[in-house]
């Protein structure tokens, strides 16, 4: 079952929104402030939010930084707001999509199904080239220049999640969570010594690196 979180401090629509969800098999968890809405992130298992960017204690915007610290779900902000410099601002920050209230309810789903499947695509079958570097996930085998390249668990499994979600940005606290586990999520050294270790054995400069980017203060991306 598809994991819905709605953000909006609009009570009524919270509801409406929650029962034309429900009648359409999703799960669904609200929250009608930021705060909350990270919390409730954090807290469970979400595989889409709906936000609203006129939140009572934080800007939506706010709420995308938030959020895209520790996770790449797909964000589709719901707002009456129709300036276009708030739809950049939005998308900047990381939403993946913009649905401008009013707002047609068949719409919105079919926003949050293509929303869904998106992220749900997973590489395409056979190696994944980037460069120099000739990535299989499946037989975890990585070349770089044909010759294949020694990972140790631990960097796979960094490496695993980073390419499944090429070009976008993954989270530090998403990275120690599903690497180290929730009792690391703080110890961001980890990430550093890693990331450095996966900079030497695959970049062509590691001081300069083409592939694993670093996002400062919010996590990293691979860049194919």
């Amino acid at each position: 079952m598809t994991a819905v979180l709605v953000v909006d401090d609009d009570t009524q629509l919270l509801r409406a929104l929650r029962i034309h969800l429900a009648a359409r098999g999703y799960e669904v968890h609200t929250a009608v402030t930021g705060k909350a809405a990270v919390r409730a992130a954090e807290e469970h298992e979400i595989d889409v939010v709906v936000l609203d960017l006129g939140l009572p204690d934080l800007d939506g915007t706010e709420v995308i930084t938030a959020l895209r610290a520790f996770t790449t779900v797909p964000i589709i902000v719901l707002s009456a707001r129709a300036d276009s410099g708030d739809k950049v601002r939005s998308l900047d920050r990381g939403a993946d999509d913009y649905v401008t209230k009013p707002f047609g309810v068949d719409e919105l789903m079919a926003r949050l199904r293509a929303a869904v499947r998106r992220a749900a695509t997973v590489p395409e079958n056979g190696p994944i080239d980037a460069g120099e570097l000739t990535i299989d996930l499946a037989a975890k085998i990585v070349r770089r220049s044909g010759e294949e390249v020694h990972l140790t668990p631990t960097e796979w499994s960094l490496l695993d999640l980073l390419v499944r979600n090429r070009g976008r940005l993954v989270g530090r606290k998403q990275l120690l969570r599903e690497v180290w586990g929730p009792v690391e999520r703080k110890e961001t050294s980890y990430l550093r010594v890693y990331m450095a270790q996966l900079r030497r054995k695959l970049e062509r400069d590691p001081a300069h690196p083409e592939h694993l980017i670093t996002e400062a203060g919010m996590g990293y991306r691979f860049r194919a």
